[in-house]
């Protein structure tokens, strides 16, 4: 594959990684990421996703591209989706018509998403979240491609931890202040 056909490279990468560090929230980030990702890689969608825990579902923080019939198919269960709970490396399935690791192969084909590449967005080895690029054509996805695309993911865990953490301090900094007031 040439670097003609890549679908990411260092500006492109460059461009989306500047917007992460520019969010103010997290979905911002989320829709802004998945905004760009879709106009510069020319694919049909993508969405960013954060783990729920205590149902051990993927959660759509922001997706673009895609209907909203098929954001609301169904629970996106960790353990079945796209193998991402055993897996902390990127799993691309390059044609779901031909791949049996789809949770919902029905509705990938009537959405007509012929390949997806699933990241793991992941902090000191826990998955916290997902980043999914679909596209319309089956895609083999070049090395250099699947590196930009894998440091990407570690930049949105970055900032998903920066915005819990400011979130807590913000909160701490609240409660001081009503105590402070009540003493006052």
């Amino acid at each position: 594959m040439s670097s003609q056909d890549q679908k990411i490279g260092l500006g492109i990468y460059r461009l989306i990684v500047e917007t992460v560090f520019d969010a103010t929230n997290p979905s911002i980030l989320g829709s802004q990421v998945t905004h760009l990702l879709v106009k510069t890689m020319d694919i049909k969608g993508a969405t960013v996703f954060v783990v729920n825990p205590e149902e051990e579902e993927l959660e759509i923080l922001a997706t673009e591209g895609l209907s909203i019939g098929y954001m609301n198919k169904g629970p996106i269960l960790v353990d079945k989706s796209i193998k991402l709970a055993s897996n902390l490396k990127p799993v691309i399935v390059a044609d779901t018509q031909n791949s049996d690791q789809l949770q919902y192969p029905e509705k990938a084909q009537s959405e007509g998403i012929r390949s997806i590449v699933s990241l793991p967005v992941n902090l000191r080895g826990k998955i916290i979240g997902a980043l999914r690029l679909y596209h319309s054509e089956p895609w083999e996805v070049a090395d250099e491609e699947l590196i930009y695309l894998t440091l990407l993911t570690k930049d949105i865990a970055m900032a998903l931890r920066y915005f819990r953490l400011s979130s807590a301090v913000q909160c701490t900094r609240d409660v001081l202040e009503d105590v402070h007031a009540i003493w006052l």
